[in-house]
């Protein structure tokens, strides 16, 4: 699997001259297939530029066709999809997958978006290209565009975000934005799903003095990330969800402060990848 990175903020998109190192787009990966085929975790506002790189491929001829899989429907990983440009090229087809509830409440979470209050396109009526949505379950594995999907809830403050265990070929990516553990820290359930992943894509939202003042919000700090690492026996560690407050500096800071937290504690061995836009990992 490749995998490359498109957003890596949480809550708001960050622009600017001190966010241009790892860049100020919400939330968007994806993940290329060894047949070639794609899977794009979140739709963050980094699936705009992914979009427009698509465009240069089948998706631009209306032969495109890719999955969605979404952590959760929080603003921040699904405000980039009413700009996603393959979406409007009739014969492209995208299968969105989402929480177990229903389909159909995650079909009008998107019709909400595109209201003519917010948005010109006005209906997913108006996309050219076809859009399917799909419930994902907890309660077992899915075979998502080759590869086989697990699925595990993770709390996210007063809600709730999917984490994801993608595997192929004997390979295997985690993809674990959005979680906050609280008090009782990290469960011995969530540790096994984690459990022995090549690559660990994990919430890194704070500083733990940072995270100390907002336990609430339901993120990860560099400590939880760090555990999570520590006790799954992974072989790399990627951040992901960058506060959109942090400077290009301030995630140097989090990348050198969590190397040594994971140094300290045993994981010498254990790769750590400071996710950036445009940044490619084969798994």
């Amino acid at each position: 699997m490749q995998i490359t990175f498109w957003g890596v903020r949480g809550s708001i998109p960050a622009p600017g001259p001190e966010t241009i190192g790892y860049g100020g787009n919400t939330l968007c990966v994806e993940v290329r297939t060894s047949a070639g085929r794609r899977v794009i975790l979140d739709a963050g506002t980094g699936i705009s530029v992914l979009g427009e790189r698509l465009l240069g491929e089948e998706f631009g001829r209306g032969q495109g066709e890719a999955a969605i899989m979404l952590s959760h429907a929080h603003m921040d990983h699904i405000q980039g999809f009413p700009f996603f440009a393959p979406i409007y090229v009739p014969g492209n087809r995208f299968t969105i997958y989402g929480r177990e509830q229903a389909p159909g409440r995650l079909e009008r979470i998107f019709e909400g978006q595109m209201n003519p209050n917010f948005s010109p396109i006005h209906s997913l009526k108006n996309l050219g290209a076809s859009i399917e949505f799909h419930a994902i379950s907890a309660s077992r594995s899915e075979v998502i565009s080759g590869l086989k999907v697990q699925c595990r809830t993770n709390p996210h403050g007063s809600s709730t975000a999917l984490a994801f265990r993608i595997q192929e070929n004997g390979r295997t990516l985690v993809y674990a934005s959005d979680v906050g553990y609280g008090p009782s820290g990290i469960p011995e359930e969530t540790i096994a799903f984690y459990q022995g992943a090549d690559l660990l894509l994990h919430d890194c939202t704070y500083f733990p003095e940072d995270y100390a003042k907002r336990i609430d919000r339901g993120f990860s700090s560099i400590a939880q990330a760090a555990e999570a690492a520590l006790r799954a026996r992974v072989r790399a560690l990627g951040m992901i969800h960058y506060d959109q407050d942090y400077s290009d500096q301030d995630v140097d800071r989090l990348a050198l402060r969590l190397r040594g937290l994971l140094d300290e504690q045993g994981g010498v061995g254990i790769q750590l990848i400071s996710s950036r836009e445009g940044l490619t990992v084969t798994v």
